[in-house]
């Protein structure tokens, strides 16, 4: 199996899966920001019986797009995860002053690990595999009920697995290597499937670059990168 599929395996409760299969995998990380979290506190709220979170330790909530706010609405967005994340006492709530971009909050604060599965209402949430991590953007109707059950399904993803041979030149980053990947592959070239990055060049990246290239797997289409 691929890394990828050795931790949806690990994750559903399987010996393993292959790519096509559609499983429920339990979660360790579930993020919204106070754009995607506001659909889906309210949607949580529809759900029948669910009056708390699943595990308040295993939520985190970023206000990351509008901060500070810009005007009345955002505010008001803002307030309302506010308002949810004491109400459940989520403690990772990253207030303004202690938070920032949403994708760089969480890893410097320990909450990324490899072999973890996350999902983020945020397209880019794909970024956190860069540490090994299966990591996907997902919408706020699919953050609601992880709030409420802790679980998602989802179906296993075809693996490519990009080979990156020789030596970087000068001034030559992990930004111009995905972009020069999705630039050969078209943005619609890994839709739904996982990008998977290695060889030589690769294992010489820092941590930044690794996040990077994960980072811009949805760029392509992926599912996680």
């Amino acid at each position: 199996m691929t890394l990828t599929e050795k931790i949806l395996a690990a994750h559903a409760g399987r010996a393993d899966v292959s790519p096509g299969d559609i499983i429920s995998i339990d979660l360790d990380l579930v993020m919204a920001n106070e754009l995607s979290a506001a659909v889906a506190i309210t949607e949580f709220r529809k759900i029948k019986g669910a009056t708390k979170v699943w595990d308040p330790d295993k939520i985190a909530l970023v206000p990351s797009h509008f901060t500070p706010n810009k005007d009345i609405a955002t505010a008001t967005l803002s307030k309302m995860m506010r308002d949810f994340a004491e109400e459940q006492r989520i403690k990772n709530y990253f207030e303004v002053g202690r938070g920032g971009i949403e994708h760089v909050v969480l890893p410097e604060n320990g909450m990324v690990g490899p072999g973890e599965t996350i999902i983020g209402g945020d397209s880019h949430t794909t970024t956190y595999g860069g540490l090994g991590a299966f990591a996907t953007g997902v919408g706020s109707t699919d953050i609601a009920a992880a709030f409420a059950i802790g679980e998602m399904w989802l179906r296993v993803p075809p693996t490519t697995k990009v080979i990156y041979e020789g030596t970087l030149r000068p001034y030559v980053a992990a930004k111009d290597l995905i972009l020069a990947t999705i630039g050969r592959i078209g943005v619609d070239g890994a839709i739904y499937g996982a990008l998977e990055f290695t060889g030589p060049v690769v294992k010489e990246l820092p941590i930044s670059g690794r996040f990077t290239m994960a980072n811009m797997s949805i760029e392509a289409g992926a599912k996680n990168g």
